[in-house]
């Protein structure tokens, strides 16, 4: 599933590493890793991001176009 969670973990507001993120998700890096590569996830992981990023899961998933 593509999406845009390396571009927003790298961004000025974030710069965060994997495991930083990893560890505020309460997940491990290679699953971080994971996502980035656009793995399959599970909808209570897909929130926490979201609630993580303070944005609407279809602004992070389902894009057609990642930076």
């Amino acid at each position: 599933m593509q999406n845009n969670v390396k571009f927003l973990r790298r961004s000025q507001e974030y710069d965060l590493t994997q495991e930083q993120l990893a560890e505020a998700l309460k997940v491990s890096r290679s699953t971080v890793s994971h996502i980035e590569r656009g793995g399959d996830i599970s909808g209570s992981l897909l929130l926490k991001v979201a609630q993580f990023f303070e944005k609407d899961p279809r602004e992070i998933f389902f894009v057609d176009d990642v930076g």
